[in-house]
């Protein structure tokens, strides 16, 4: 029986600024841990938090919610919270989600260098308007 993937943090921190490193899997096991270490920075005094998603291997919306709530929480402490080098599965959950713009460090096409999308892309990756509700709320 193989062990259950795990979730590396690293933190080192410069005055105020921390880089935090992770790797591994992000999940709903995992999830708590960034959550945990992330406000960590908070109370430590860190108010520019970096971090560094280069070795994620794994990222599912536990793990993006565990980001907005570190982002909501710093943001109100008057810091700032940054993703860098998200892999492209992370990349694509952000964009769906529309938490691109949250995440202001996020590479390439959320900092305009990429070419935009074609218009046939656009027309194939255009999500379904949504269905109306039913009487009681029910879809």
């Amino acid at each position: 029986m193989s062990s259950p993937p795990t979730l590396n943090v690293y933190r080192h921190d410069t005055g105020n600024r921390a880089l935090v490193t992770l790797t591994g899997e992000i999940d709903l096991n995992s999830a708590p841990l960034v959550h945990a270490s992330l406000e960590r920075c908070l109370r430590d005094g860190i108010h520019a938090i970096d971090v560094d998603v280069t070795a994620v291997t794994f990222c599912d919306c536990s793990g993006l919610n565990a980001f907005l709530y570190a982002l909501s929480h710093t943001t109100a402490a008057g810091g700032s919270l940054q993703l860098h080098h998200p892999s492209p599965a992370l990349e694509r959950l952000v964009t769906l989600t529309g938490s691109s713009s949250l995440f202001l460090s996020l590479p390439d096409a959320l900092a305009g260098s990429r070419p935009p999308p074609s218009p046939m892309h656009q027309a194939t990756h255009r999500l379904p308007p949504p269905m109306p509700a039913l009487p009681g709320g029910v879809l």
